[in-house]
């Protein structure tokens, strides 16, 4: 027996919404993965600051990636799993445990612009469709993404 779901959203708009949620959640956790990853792999002289950061951001991101998943649930939709699945949803690349810290932290300051512009072009379907909770969720996740992506770029000693 199928529920039917009545939150004043259509189905179409559900169904819209929940597919660019879809390519947030993959964009997210693959950043995610690629700041875990760092994590782990950062080296040099200031590893042990970079460690810490590293590890406050891919914290907050994984608590961040079930609320998005949650989200696309609520709207009647399945969430994507597996790690081919969101390869082939996002286009942000694996990361190089090679790189050195300053290449390491460009590579996912332009990695959270991209999420940025993913979540954007949700936020304006969600808005559009009078999806107040996904535009406040997706809100929230800007605000922490663009202080990731700032913290990323002062330590580079960008502004």
């Amino acid at each position: 027996m199928t529920a039917t779901i009545d939150t004043g959203i259509s189905a179409e708009d559900r169904g819209d919404v929940a597919e660019q949620l879809t390519r947030v959640l993959a964009d997210a956790y693959a950043v995610y993965l690629k700041t875990h990853g760092y994590h782990w792999n950062v080296r040099g002289p200031e590893f042990f600051a970079l460690h810490n950061l590293l590890e406050q951001q891919y914290r907050d991101q994984w608590e961040a990636l079930d609320h998005i998943a949650e989200r696309i649930r609520a709207l009647g939709e399945l969430a994507p799993q597996g790690y081919g699945t969101f390869a082939n949803l996002t286009s942000i690349r694996d990361g190089d445990p090679e790189k050195d810290a300053p290449d390491m932290l460009r590579e996912l300051m332009r990695d959270h612009e991209t999420l940025i512009a993913t979540m954007r072009a949700a936020l304006e379907v969600a808005d559009d469709d009078g999806d107040d909770v996904t535009v406040d969720l997706l809100t929230q996740r800007l605000g922490a993404h663009e202080k990731f992506a700032w913290m990323l770029r002062s330590t580079l000693g960008g502004r």
